[in-house]
């Protein structure tokens, strides 16, 4: 059997491993398990539920904010906001009550800013762990017809990514190796990079999205990177792309951290960016509409009817495929000798 690498499993997996063994069947699961699918939808009596889940393994420090943004975007991947909360906390051995507080804090801020209710959840000091994991549950309510899947995506649709490339990644690689990276590059684009954590919610450009009309699907790119999201969108869809490098907002904080790891910033973690699928015709309109309240977004591509087709338009011209990345490249870069 192979041995699974760090970080998400690999599709393949999951379509003979987990896929296959879902439990009872029920007619009012409208949106179940998936590639490329960040909640469920639940039809409960007259009401729509969306759900999903998440785990914060990669961070110590702000792991309360992530947790409560990373599950609150998946639930704003459908076009409605997010409403409760539920956390799982597992505290290494030996930890003082002032981690669980300030990690408790931290998911409060956060909730506070959206809006959000913690409704409940576990805590408890778990043998052998060696730093603090969360997983958490995220809940929104849905009007029938009023939201979206990422597998409503057309044919022709343009993609359009908001906010930039490698977000989140950023974010944690200069707060976990603040003083290495600080030695290497200058504290002041660290401490820059650090405040990109600021920039993790994509709640407020969905909804902003949502209302315009013209959204044929949402996607949250997260482990993987944008390359990864963009494999998961089209996956989703059953759909190809071609997307174009030059067009990606790749921030210098990003491109100064990535080029001293080694690392491509398209398979960086990339919580805070949303890539949206939209009809060509609406594309502009959605762009003003996202620019009025601040928000940066740019076309990169577009979808296309083969499968199979997942390529990039390098920055010469060339038209090259676009790997789908086996693991994050946060792994490596979290240990990388510098």
């Amino acid at each position: 059997m192979p041995i699974l690498p760090t970080g998400k499993v690999p599709p393949e997996i999951l379509a003979k491993s987990v896929f296959p063994f879902l439990g009872a069947e029920d007619v009012d699961v409208i949106h179940g398990p998936g590639i490329g699918r960040d909640a469920a939808v639940i039809r409960v009596g007259r009401q729509i539920v969306v759900a999903t889940t998440d785990p914060i393994t990669g961070a110590v420090c702000n792991i309360g904010s992530y947790v409560i943004h990373i599950c609150a975007n998946d639930i704003a991947t459908f076009g409605i906001r997010p409403r409760w909360f539920l956390a799982s906390i597992l505290l290494p051995e030996n930890a003082e009550s002032q981690m669980l507080e300030d990690i408790m804090l931290s998911m409060h801020s956060a909730a506070k800013e959206l809006n959000v209710s913690i409704i409940g959840g576990h805590t408890e000091v778990t043998p052998e762990l060696k730093r603090p994991i969360i997983t958490g549950f995220m809940l929104g309510l849905a009007e029938k017809g009023r939201f979206v899947t990422s597998t409503d995506a057309k044919v022709g649709n343009l993609v359009i990514l908001t906010k930039g490339v490698a977000i989140e990644g950023t974010a944690i690689l200069a707060t976990e190796r603040e003083e290495e990276l600080s030695e290497k590059i200058g504290k002041d684009i660290v401490q820059r990079a650090k405040q990109f954590i600021q920039r993790i919610s994509v709640v407020p450009e969905a909804i902003k999205a949502m209302s315009t009309g013209a959204v044929t699907a949402m996607h949250d790119p997260t482990e993987g990177g944008v390359a990864n999201g963009l494999h998961e969108l089209a996956e989703a869809s059953e759909l190809g792309f071609i997307v174009d490098r030059s067009k990606f907002v790749i921030h210098n904080e990003t491109t100064q951290i990535c080029n001293l790891l080694d690392v491509n910033p398209l398979d960086l973690i990339a919580s805070g960016a949303m890539l949206i699928a939209v009809e060509e015709k609406q594309a502009s309109n959605l762009l003003k509409t996202l620019k009025k309240d601040g928000i940066p977004a740019a076309i990169i591509g577009r979808l296309v009817k083969d499968s199979k087709q997942r390529a990039i338009i390098d920055f010469d011209g060339s038209l090259k495929p676009l790997v789908q990345p086996v693991t994050d490249a946060l792994w490596a870069a979290l240990s990388k000798p510098l």
